[in-house]
């Protein structure tokens, strides 16, 4: 693999594009009319406008992206998260093109992405699950039967969904006929299939998830877990490793377990498999992310070991370059994101140019970030500015190098999350560990703004 295109942008196109470099890889950036001056096309040796602004015709058109890579002779793709990179479909018509993937095979992709099929091979395993219907449910009658069988509330959930999209929550019998309605006809809008099915709605929940890394020899090692239970409505605010909550033996138990479903899966590359842990310390599995996340700088940190790296070598044939004995986790990381948000708004968009953007630095601060003064944030795609990385000796240390680095952290033009954050760093809960998946949104709910004194 001489030359790799990535298919994606922002902070995760630089990423990738640092770690080719490093490699002696060349590299091609694909852009829509937005990023024109954006960071990822500054960096990359080579770049192809692939379309307008909305990413359903630039990052989106698997022709345009294909025909990037014959046009710059790239013989390998690496498609980062979002957009395309869970698509098996675009996965196999890389394959067929004879442009290496640089991630899971698409029959892997299309095993893990659906839902119910995932969940079943979860079980064939014997990892534990979260109570649910047996697969998908198409009929109304018979969806209400099997959500009283279970017992409200539950969980309505799109096969193909993820990333917190193409769920809704059922209370009681009243309700359900509509939401499902609703649920099906997201998943249909949403991710091009109706399928929806049911699961027990786990009360006061922890989101932990597990990365692994598997090769094509059938070699595989876990990097401990991320729990990632700071969230607004599903969608992901702040990641750290180690959990708070988790012992050793919950820990190693959680690593085989995401082990065995992987193995099971016959995948490789990069991953990550995600559990809801009960208030009693029991885990559920969830799904698997067939990719690399937002949050795997965390395991990274945490590890010493470059998951975008690893993802290439495995992807041109190579053997994993560890094994689980020699995986040694140290210290305390904590992710904040760094989005183009009010949080004393409900977090409403604030899309716009940075009129200047000062990242912080010092001892333990990583930034991953495709921003610099005078550029903008577009509306049409993610609206994370950058993410913000510490590393402690502890979790008391690191909170108290993220507090520092979060005043350090000056940025104008736009709302961002940083107030957030800052505020997070402050709150007893949270200083405690002694959280749940709610949380935010039960602050939120009690009309909190986030806004603290950060002088």
């Amino acid at each position: 693999m001489k030359k790799v295109l990535i298919a994606n942008r922002g902070e995760i196109a630089v990423r990738i594009i640092r770690a080719c470099h490093e490699m002696g890889i060349s590299t091609v950036a694909v852009y829509s009319e937005a990023d024109a001056e954006s960071l990822h096309v500054h960096l990359a040796k080579e770049a192809i406008c692939i379309g307008e602004a909305p990413s359903a015709k630039s990052y989106l058109q698997i022709p345009r992206i294909l025909s990037a890579c014959e046009i710059t002779g790239a013989d390998g793709l690496h498609p980062g998260y979002g957009f395309l990179s869970e698509n098996a479909n675009f996965a196999s018509i890389c394959e067929s093109c004879g442009v290496q993937f640089i991630g899971p095979s698409s029959k892997s992709i299309a095993l893990l992405g659906d839902k119910a099929a995932a969940k079943s091979l979860a079980q064939s395993v014997k990892c534990p699950t979260i109570p649910g219907s047996n697969g998908i449910v198409e009929d109304v009658d018979f969806a209400l039967k099997e959500a009283s069988r279970l017992g409200f509330p539950v969980f309505i959930k799109a096969a193909a969904g993820g990333g917190g999209k193409g769920i809704r929550i059922a209370n009681n019998e009243e309700d359900f006929v509509k939401k499902f309605v609703a649920a099906r006809a997201e998943a249909e809008s949403s991710f091009t299939s109706p399928d929806v099915y049911l699961e027990k709605m786990i009360q006061n929940p922890r989101h932990i998830e597990i990365q692994v890394l598997g090769d094509k020899y059938g070699q595989y090692i876990h990097l401990g877990e991320r729990d990632c239970t700071i969230q607004r409505r599903r969608q992901k605010l702040i990641e750290e490793a180690p959990s708070p909550v988790l012992s050793p033996s919950l820990r190693k138990k959680m690593g085989v377990a995401a082990i065995n479903i992987i193995k099971a899966a016959g995948y490789f590359s990069a991953g990550t498999v995600e559990f809801l842990l009960d208030d009693a310390g029991r885990f559920y599995f969830m799904e698997v992310n067939t990719r690399i996340q937002v949050e795997h700088t965390v395991s990274e940190e945490l590890s010493g070991i470059d998951l975008v790296k690893e993802q290439i070598r495995i992807a041109r044939g190579e053997k994993l370059s560890v094994k689980q004995k020699d995986v040694l986790l140290h210290g305390h990381v904590i992710e904040c994101r760094i989005n183009a948000e009010n949080p004393a708004n409900h977090f409403s968009p604030s899309p716009g140019k940075l009129s200047y953007y000062i990242p912080p630095g010092g001892p333990h601060v990583r930034i991953d970030s495709a921003c610099y003064s005078g550029c903008v944030v577009p509306p049409y795609y993610d609206s994370m500015i950058a993410k913000l990385i510490v590393r402690g000796k502890d979790r008391e240390d690191a909170i108290a190098i993220l507090r520092r680095a979060l005043k350090e952290f000056h940025i104008e033009g736009v709302h961002t999350t940083i107030a957030f954050h800052l505020f997070m760093t402050q709150n007893s809960e949270f200083l405690s560990g002694k959280y749940t998946l709610d949380f935010v949104d039960h602050l939120i709910q009690n009309g909190c703004t986030f806004l603290v004194d950060d002088k």
